[in-house]
């Protein structure tokens, strides 16, 4: 990951609808906040199975403004994980006051990269946050994709837990479930996967 010196503001809407559009979006939902982000200005592959993702920090009203239809062109970047234990992987239902796929089904776990946070720490961060687990070894980064429903970039990280470990339903996940690898690839589910997850479902072949 290549950091750009920003702040950025984008130039694709006033600041005076920016404002607007985000003040109802807090009025109407306490849970937004006024944060920082990582907006991706472009990802570079090596043709190697490598990528180099360049980044400026951005205010999180640029983007959020989208859900009120006012794309500004920002394009978050944020991580993911394949939590394993076993032959089995973690799935969190999202819950109902999330601002993307509320009750949808996702591979646990998942957030926003902040700026200053090394994106392996920022993984198991929100490991921990959203179901009370921590990895038994360090992250692998296995891939780099595009959400293009949410308009986000994801670093895709396997993590394993031990066996035992059980995770703690979260305001994130009020549900959380572990399935095995082969069950989910032949079509077993616990509810409906959000469309990220479904691109997901792929790697998953690829873990050992």
């Amino acid at each position: 990951m290549a950091s750009v010196e920003g702040p950025f503001v984008p130039d694709g809407a006033s600041a005076a609808d920016v404002e607007r559009h985000w003040q109802a979006l807090r009025a109407a939902n306490s849970a937004y906040f006024e944060g920082r982000i990582l907006h991706v200005l472009g990802v570079h592959r090596n043709g190697h199975g490598g990528a180099t993702v360049h980044v400026v920090e951005c205010a999180y009203r640029y983007y959020a403004v989208g859900e009120r239809g006012l794309d500004t062109g920002v394009r978050p970047l944020g991580v993911k994980g394949f939590t394993l234990a076993g032959d089995a992987v973690l799935l969190g239902q999202r819950a109902a006051h999330v601002g993307g796929y509320p009750g949808c089904w996702e591979f646990a776990p998942g957030g926003g990269l902040e700026p200053g946070v090394a994106p392996e720490e920022m993984v198991r961060r929100e490991l921990f946050e959203e179901t009370g687990l921590r990895p038994s070894v360090a992250p692998v980064p296995i891939a780099v994709l595009y959400d293009a429903v949410m308009r986000t970039w994801e670093l895709v990280y396997r993590l394993r837990v031990a066996g035992a470990d059980h995770p703690a339903p979260t305001r994130e996940y009020p549900a959380l479930r572990w399935i095995a690898v082969r069950s989910l690839l032949a079509g077993e589910r616990p509810g409906t996967l959000s469309p990220i997850a479904r691109t997901m479902l792929g790697l998953l072949t690829e873990a050992p």
